[in-house]
C-alpha cells in the first residue's frame, strides 16, 4: 500500500465530530510554519481539529501565497492572531537557492527557477517574515503577529522578539 492509500484509510477511520462542521477556527489563530515533517504542529501546540488555520511551506516563509491565505483567514474565517514558527535544521537555511534548484533540476530532469526563500540567518528570516505580515495592509488584524523558533533537538519553542 502506498502512502496516499494509507492516509486515505486513516481518514476513513478518523472522526472529526463537531469540528468538521465549524468553518471559523475556534482559537481565531493562523499558524505559519515549515513543511518539515518533523514538526507536528498539533502535538507541539496541543491543537485539535478546528482550532487554527495552519499554513505550511518551505521554511515557513511569508510568501505571497501565505499573505493571501492569511488575509482570507482573517477577513472570511474570523482569525485575529498570527503565529510564525521557524525551526532549527531547516533545509531553507542549510542550502542556498542555487543548491536547492540544482537538486530539484537533477531529480526532475527540468530546470527549476522558483524562489524557495532560502536564508543564511534563521533569526533574521523569522523577523523578516513577521515584519512582512505586520506590514501587509490586507490583513485587518496586524497587532498580534508573533514569531517563534522551534529547536528540534531540545523540543523547545522560544519567542523571538520583534525589532
Amino acid at each position: 500500500m502506498d502512502a496516499i492509500d494509507r492516509v486515505l484509510m486513516n481518514s476513513r477511520l478518523h472522526h472529526l465530530g463537531m469540528a468538521s462542521r465549524i468553518t471559523e477556527p475556534s482559537l481565531k489563530l493562523v499558524i505559519l510554519t515549515c513543511m518539515d515533517a518533523r514538526i507536528d504542529v498539533s502535538a507541539l501546540l496541543g491543537l485539535r481539529p478546528g482550532d487554527a488555520n495552519v499554513l505550511r511551506n518551505v521554511g515557513g516563509r511569508a510568501t505571497q501565497d501565505v499573505l493571501h491565505a492569511a488575509a482570507l483567514s482573517q477577513a472570511v474565517l474570523g482569525t485575529r492572531e498570527v503565529m510564525v514558527i521557524h525551526h532549527t535544521e531547516c533545509a531553507a537555511g542549510r542550502f542556498s537557492q542555487p543548491e536547492l534548484a540544482a537538486r530539484i533540476a537533477a531529480a526532475s530532469g527540468h530546470p527549476f527557477h522558483g524562489d524557495l526563500g532560502t536564508f543564511s540567518d534563521p533569526i533574521g528570516a523569522l523577523k523578516e517574515d513577521v515584519a512582512l505580515l505586520r506590514s501587509y495592509t490586507s490583513l485587518p488584524h496586524r497587532d498580534k503577529i508573533r514569531g517563534f523558533m522551534y529547536d528540534l533537538a531540545a523540543e523547545r519553542l522560544t519567542e523571538v522578539p520583534a525589532d
